[in-house]
């Protein structure tokens, strides 16, 4: 090991094969923070729910069509007109369930257009996204195959705010009833003698702006109309999710759970980040410090506006019987030079990785209360998981996120306590790390960690309570850039890497994260 190898490794840098990977320049760049964190490995009582991992897909751009669908006529290999590729980079990650048709979408969608042959499909004008045609290829067949080919549950969001009562009423009796009716029938007509499983229903979309416009009172009356009209056929348990609050909207919140209560199963909630605020301002790639640390700020919010809405939630529901599922999420950024503005395609930065790394974790620490989360989107639209251009492919730094954290699903959460070194900008500050552990069905702990400091390295000395750490291993999500990002001509700019700056201590570990890095550390 040379002198420069070894200052590397005193800072906490793995060194593989004697070669340190090309960011290692930028860990060595400053002396790490310091921080400590408790992890009670004894005390886990609440569960991850692998749902938290969930998508959003929305016909928005080219969300569905060139994202998902290509038509089974299409050069590009598919499988009943689902692109192959983006299946099997999906199912990589484990996607527990799916968000669909939208979205402000979901409330002008009549799902009738979508069924039966293809070729008699009516086109109508997608007025929220665009103003494209939408000739409705992909519907809910289509759908139920997508979700099947990958693994994933559906997530209906109903049409509450152009459509009706009976109109929803009929869509859960198409997809889900078993005897013969005229809506069961009309399914077999179509190529589907089974029923499908549909576990969650969402009962409108942001209610309160593009689905209606609606007062919470006015739609905590709608919920409950259209609520006692989806029905449980025999053989499948619907999960109702009403419409919630945008942001911190503590009003929205306290009116349904004093109005519709345990009427629903679960209560959504939205939360973009945003640089400079609505409207979306700044570019996906093309940034300074000053938009990085704000992002970071923004997305840390989300602990405070799940704490505020969890608070209205314990008052009515201490039992939390009633989810709270944050159904939309992620960063907003201006739209790439030379796209549709309604089509809201933007790149997808090591930033975002990091956004959706502390993101995640928050997420993982309220597992008593948020039971479902769904990023937006899936596919070339806002933090998407993958991007596509006809027969091309690429899986963004965020997807690599998600598919570190698929040892979170399911597992145990390990209540933690971080006393967290600050990343100071220009006189303001933040917590520079962020912290989720969990326990898997084997008995193995992960611990994901997120350094949110662009510059400096972050020493983290953990005291392991109730366990012992026998052996350790972990990946690392890191670049040189803070804009890194993935490209068709480059796709692995930004990945995983074998992670090793670590120390078993007699009480613990101690790790030292490199600069904006997302790290897993598996405990056995």
């Amino acid at each position: 090991m040379n002198t420069k190898q070894l200052g590397l490794a005193l800072l906490g840098v793995f060194v593989i094969g004697g070669i340190q990977p090309a960011w290692a320049d930028d860990a060595a760049a400053g002396v790490p923070m310091t921080n400590s964190l408790v992890i009670h490995a004894d005390q886990g009582q609440n569960t991850i729910s692998r749902n938290i991992y969930g998508q959003f897909s929305e016909h928005l751009g080219h969300c569905i069509y060139g994202g998902v669908w290509v038509g089974e006529d299409s050069p590009i290999p598919n499988t009943r007109g689902i692109r192959n590729d983006v299946v099997e980079a999906l199912k990589k990650i484990q996607i527990p369930v799916i968000r669909w048709p939208g979205g402000c979408f979901a409330d002008q969608y009549h799902w009738m257009d979508g069924i039966g042959p293809r070729d008699q499909r009516p086109k109508r004008i997608n007025t929220t996204w665009g103003g494209v045609v939408e000739d409705n290829q992909f519907g809910t067949h289509e759908f139920l195959d997508f979700c099947s080919q990958i693994g994933a549950a559906p997530y209906i969001s109903g049409n509450v705010g152009s459509g009706t009562v009976q109109e929803l009423a009929e869509w859960i009796e198409y997809m889900t009833a078993t005897t013969n009716s005229v809506m069961s029938d009309l399914r077999r007509k179509n190529g589907r003698e089974k029923p499908w499983k549909i576990p969650f229903v969402g009962v409108g979309n942001e209610s309160w702006g593009c689905g209606g416009s609606m007062t919470p009172e006015f739609y905590s009356d709608n919920f409950r109309r259209y609520n006692e009209f989806v029905k449980d056929y025999p053989g499948n348990k619907i999960y109702r999710v009403a419409s919630g609050a945008n942001g911190d909207d503590a009003n929205w919140t306290e009116v349904l759970m004093r109005n519709v209560g345990q009427r629903m199963s679960g209560l959504s909630l939205h939360y973009y980040t945003l640089v400079y605020g609505w409207p979306p301002r700044g570019s996906a790639t093309r940034f300074p410090e000053a938009e990085w640390y704000d992002t970071m700020r923004q997305a840390l919010a989300m602990d405070a506006i799940v704490t505020k809405h969890s608070a209205i939630m314990d008052r009515y529901d201490p039992a939390k019987k009633t989810g709270l599922i944050v159904d939309e999420w992620g960063t907003w950024y201006q739209v790439e030079p030379g796209n549709n503005p309604g089509f809201l395609y933007q790149q997808n930065t090591l930033r975002d990785a990091l956004v959706a790394g502390l993101t995640l974790n928050i997420f993982n620490n309220h597992c008593a209360r948020v039971k479902m989360a769904c990023i937006a989107q899936l596919a070339n639209v806002l933090q998407a998981m993958v991007l596509t251009d006809g027969g091309k492919m690429t899986v963004t730094p965020s997807y690599w996120v998600f598919e570190m954290y698929v040892p979170h699903h399911d597992a145990t959460l390990l209540p933690s306590e971080l006393q967290s070194a600050d990343y100071e900008f220009n006189g303001r500050k933040i917590p520079a790390v962020s912290v989720s552990a969990s326990r898997d069905r084997e008995g193995k702990i992960h611990v994901s960690l997120c350094n949110l400091n662009p510059n400096q390295p972050a020493e983290v000395t953990c005291d392991l309570q109730g366990a012992k750490a026998r052996k350790i291993s972990g990946r690392v999500l890191t670049a040189l850039e803070m804009n890194a990002h993935n490209t068709f001509d480059h796709p692995d700019s930004v990945k995983p890497a074998e992670f090793d700056a670590f120390q078993v201590t007699d009480n613990g570990f101690v790790t030292t994260l490199p600069p904006k890095s997302v790290v897993v550390l598996e405990v056995d």
